[in-house]
Parts: structure tokens; sequence; C-alpha cells
């Protein structure tokens, strides 16, 4: 009897040691104390609300992350956001209000060129550290030490958004001779055609026709009929997502049959807008930032917890585009507060500029301007896509990679429209 009462006795003790023990493990990894405020403005309607939208879920799911993980210096991370409605206007008053009314601790964003831009001289007063969303070129304006950018072009700037799309048509035997260009006349856009002109040249095509349309602009017959009267070999365009689908239904309205059509369409980075136009995307051409070729640590992790929280929310199911880079965003700037222990703008600014990071996104080192240090887009082809089949972007089987070569899973099928 009494071996039988010490044994219960130590069952229960060695019970009662396991359920303090984990009292306190929980107790450790409870955020305590006021929240570490994260503030930035995000594109949820407008034009380029199909991204923004994306980019705010994987925010949210990096938020819940770090404070399921104990906060950042012990403390919960709370996200404090506006929607700027895809309008540059709005941008300035939203990061004065952060800053001056919501006091916030840390900075992102905002997304995209055109909101970026004007974002920049309230965070350069401020002397605040941001991580900007996809924006691109914007620190060769203002050489901000404290500006970093979650594009993966490099210090090669605008010319990468475009560089894959002239060297692949640069290979064709023949080789074409002459561009249209076609951009919107917003700040992304033109910046993307800039750098399309420079690789145009540089490969010795030349440029029979370079014009631009309003950014509310609907009707695009008249853009691709002009364009079709210059009779080009390739068709470069720089869009929206509202452009980008009224570009393609008038391409394919008029019979435009050019030899290789695309370029920075970021419409197509959606897979609503993919699965919309269908096969009407066939043998286009585009720039992307991510595909589902690249296998990073934890990206899967993340995509998942996207794709649950995305269901039914009539937004991008799969998050190839933009969740990797908003998430990946967050772990640079955790990273840097903690590795630093502060909240100090210099600081964890100086920190960014010297550690490489190892993220959902890949690996990202960035160099003096805020750049990435090292490139990582691709230029992928639309082929065999069928109509209304969402699930047929899951996987890139419909968009192989065609470059750089190190990334590439298919052949390009040239031309794209045949005579």
């Amino acid at each position: 009897m009494n071996v039988t009462l010490r044994t219960l006795w130590g069952r229960f003790a060695a019970f009662l040691a396991i359920v303090v023990f984990s009292v306190c493990a929980a107790s450790a990894q409870t955020p305590k104390g006021d929240p570490i405020k994260v503030g930035f403005s995000m594109s949820l309607t407008g034009a380029v609300a199909p991204n923004g939208q994306q980019l705010l879920k994987a925010l949210e799911i990096w938020r819940d992350d770090v404070n399921a993980a104990g906060g950042l210096l012990g403390r919960p991370v709370e996200l404090i956001h506006y929607d700027d409605q895809s309008s540059p206007a709005n941008v300035p008053a939203i990061y004065q209000k952060l800053l001056s009314v919501d006091k916030v601790d840390l900075l992102l964003g905002p997304y995209a060129t055109n909101m970026a831009a004007p974002a920049m001289p309230v965070i350069m007063q401020a002397g605040k550290t941001t991580i900007t969303m996809l924006a691109i070129g914007v620190n060769r304006h203002f050489n901000y030490d404290r500006y970093f950018s979650m594009v993966p072009v490099s210090t090669e700037g605008v010319a990468a958004f475009s560089r894959g799309f002239f060297e692949l048509a640069a290979a064709q035997n023949p080789k074409p001779v002459t561009v249209a260009m076609v951009a919107a006349d917003a700040e992304f856009a033109r910046t993307a055609a800039d750098g399309a002109k420079e690789n145009a040249k540089k490969h010795g095509f030349k440029i029979v026709y370079d014009r631009s349309y309003p950014p509310h602009n609907t009707d695009f017959a008249p853009v691709m009929r002009a364009v079709q009267a210059a009779n080009p070999d390739i068709v470069f365009v720089a869009a929206y997502p509202p452009d980008t689908v009224g570009i393609v239904r008038a391409a394919h309205e008029i019979g435009l049959k050019p030899k290789m059509f695309g370029g920075t369409m970021i419409g197509l980075l959606a897979t609503p807008l993919k699965a919309q136009l269908g096969p009407l995307t066939n043998n286009l051409v585009i720039m992307e930032s991510f595909t589902p070729a690249f296998k990073f640590s934890g990206l899967e992790e993340v995509l998942a917890k996207y794709r649950q929280r995305a269901a039914g929310q009539k937004i991008d199911p799969f998050g190839y585009g933009f969740v990797p880079f908003g998430y990946a965003a967050g772990q640079i700037l955790a990273k840097a507060v903690t590795e630093t222990n502060s909240l100090d703008h210099d600081r964890i600014a100086k920190y960014i500029h010297a550690n490489s990071f190892d993220t959902v996104a890949g690996p990202i080192k960035f160099g003096k301007d805020g750049e990435w240090a090292e490139p990582r887009t691709v230029f992928s082809q639309f082929q065999n896509v069928e109509a209304n089949n969402v699930e047929q972007f899951r996987d890139g089987s419909r968009q192989p990679v065609l470059w750089p070569e190190k990334y590439r899973t298919g052949t390009m099928i040239y031309p794209y429209a045949k005579d």
C-alpha cells in the first residue's frame, strides 16, 4: 500500500512539474507591455488593390507568427495601416498621421512605385527607416540611406524589369528588328519603359512606336491599332492591372500579330486576372518577381497560411507574386530590431545595410542604395492556358520560366502569333 502511495505521489509530483513548466514556458512566450506599432499605407482599393490585399494578408501572418513566438523585444506587434486607395495623392498624409498621431515605432511600405515616391519626403524629414513593397527606382531620386526596397531588381534598377525580355528576343533566329513601346503615364510604368528603351537599344532593336496613355484610360482599341499600324516585330507593354486586361483584350480584338508580345504587365502577376483572361494570355512573355519554381525555407508554410485566409475572399488564391515579399519585409525588420535590441531607426538601417537575411523570398542582401545586391527577376511565358481554370496556375506548369537560364523550366514558343 505504501509503495502504491509513493508511486501515486511521485506521478502527481511529476505531473505538477510538467504543468508548472508548461505554464512558465507559455508565460515566457507571451509578449507583454505596450505594443510595438508598425505603420504603413496599403492599396486595398483602386487599381492595384489585388496586389495590396495580398501584401496585407502577408503582413498579418507575419505579425501573428512574431507574436506567437514572443513578440519583438518581448512586446506584442501591432499593425496600423490605412488604405491609400491606389492614389499617390493620399500617401503623404497617411505617413504624416502614422508618425504624428499614431506615433508608430516602425515603418513599412508603401506598396508600389507610385505610392512609395510621394511618401519619401515625409519619411526622410522624420529620419525614419522603411522597407517599401515592390517599388522600383525610387531611391535614385532621393539617395536616402534608410530606404530599402523589397523588389528583386538590384542596383541594375529600371533595366532589370526588361533585360530578360530583350535577351530572349535577341536570341531568336532570325532576330526580330523593330519594337513598339506602350506604357501608362504613371511613375512605375514610365520607369519600366525607360529601362526597356535602354535594353532595346543595347541589343540593336529599332524603336518604331513609343507612346504612353493616360492612367485612367479604359478604351485601348485606339492604342493597339496605332501599334498595329507601326507593324513592329516586338510589342513591349508596361501596364497596371486594369490596363493589362484592356490591352490584352484589345490586341486580340484587332488581330495584333507581332512575333513577341508582353513586358511588365503587373496585372498578370495576380491569379484572378490570369484566370479572367484565360487563353488570351497564351504566348505572352512577362516579367515576374516570384515563381512557383522558387523553393525557399519557410515559404510553403507561409503560403499555406495565406491560402487558408484567402479562401472565399475573392483575392489571389495562391499568393506567389506578392505574399513572399510582404512576409520577408517583416522578417528583415524583425531581425534588425532583435539583433540591435533597439527601435532606433539609425541603428536598424545600419544593421540592414551590413547584413544578409534568409527569408521566405530567398536570401537577401542590400546594396548601398537600398536595392537588392543581386537581382532575382525572371521572365515566363503563358502556354496552353485554358478557359475558366484557376487551378492550372497553382504549380507553374502553364507559365514556365524562360529566363534566366539557371531558373529555366521550359522552352519559348516563338513567334507569339503566326501570320
